[in-house]
């Protein structure tokens, strides 16, 4: 008799444009609201792993897998059926790097990575949320990490938030473990853009089209840059930006990006001021 693992499972489709690849990554765990479990994390990292080597890439867009019930989830937390098993605290600490893998996936990706929030983002869900560069959820989404409501602390990814929504924000987010609204997530920062539920899919559409017309060299340079730029002083940060805005002209002629397109636009504006 199959168990609930043979249920769970990640799905990557590529989508073919004129300006490249675009991948969507779907995590479905039907039974347990696409709960995340040793079997869904594996398969994430592993997945993309390989997008990382998929020629002319452009971005990837994970989301969660439609689910046969009224409460659609992006991924609603852990497996608890799972962490409620661990023989002891080497388990527990295999288990949560497996999140944190999960997440850090995501992160060195070298093209942006959005997060297609179509349901409840609890969690480990929202961890993963947060490891994505663009974050679009719909009107009925619920966002929270009620970890310490079931006797542990939120920890790997977590460790992101209060950069993105604020030290305060996220201690009543971690300490409290309650939920908040998709509005309210917008309103504090944790997601970008909150639409209807039918209007998703065009969102998410929207955002992709603006990422092929930019330049993928320099889109790879920006998430590069953001990353350092949350490990180190800001000196150091400034510098880093110096030789990457260099980069951006590195090559003879047209084979420079940055000379490339900069042409290109002055070409379509001909008669109007040159600028960024």
């Amino acid at each position: 008799m199959g168990g609930a693992d043979d249920a769970a499972s990640v799905t990557v489709s590529l989508s073919e444009r004129r300006s490249g690849t675009v991948a969507t990554l779907a995590i479905s765990n039907p039974l347990r609201l696409n709960s995340l479990n040793s079997t869904v994390l594996n398969a994430i990292v592993s997945s993309v792993s390989s997008l990382s080597d998929q020629p002319n890439l452009r971005c990837v867009i994970v989301t969660g897998a439609l689910l046969q019930t009224k409460q659609q989830a992006f991924i609603g937390g852990a497996d608890i059926s799972e962490m409620s098993t661990f023989p002891d605290a080497e388990a527990a600490r295999s288990f949560i790097t497996k999140i944190h893998l999960a997440s850090q996936a995501f992160r060195d990706l070298p093209v942006p990575v959005i997060a297609r929030v179509n349901g409840h983002a609890l969690g480990g869900g929202l961890l993963i949320a947060a490891a994505a560069d663009l974050r679009v959820a719909t009107s009925t989404a619920l966002f929270g990490m009620p970890e310490v409501q079931r006797g542990v602390p939120s920890t790997v990814e977590s460790a992101l938030l209060p950069a993105i929504i604020g030290s305060a924000r996220a201690r009543r987010l971690l300490l409290l473990g309650d939920m908040i609204t998709a509005g309210q997530a917008e309103s504090w920062g944790l997601v970008d853009r909150v639409v209807q539920a039918n209007e998703l899919d065009d969102a998410v559409e929207e955002w992709v089209q603006i990422l092929l017309r930019a330049g993928p060299k320099a889109l790879a340079a920006q998430k590069r840059l953001m990353s350092v730029w949350e490990q180190v002083p800001a000196q150091e940060a400034i510098h880093a930006g110096v030789w990457e805005f260099g980069r951006a002209f590195e090559g003879d002629g047209l084979a420079s990006e940055g000379r490339r397109m900069m042409n290109e636009f002055r070409a379509k504006n001909h008669g109007r001021k040159s600028r960024l």
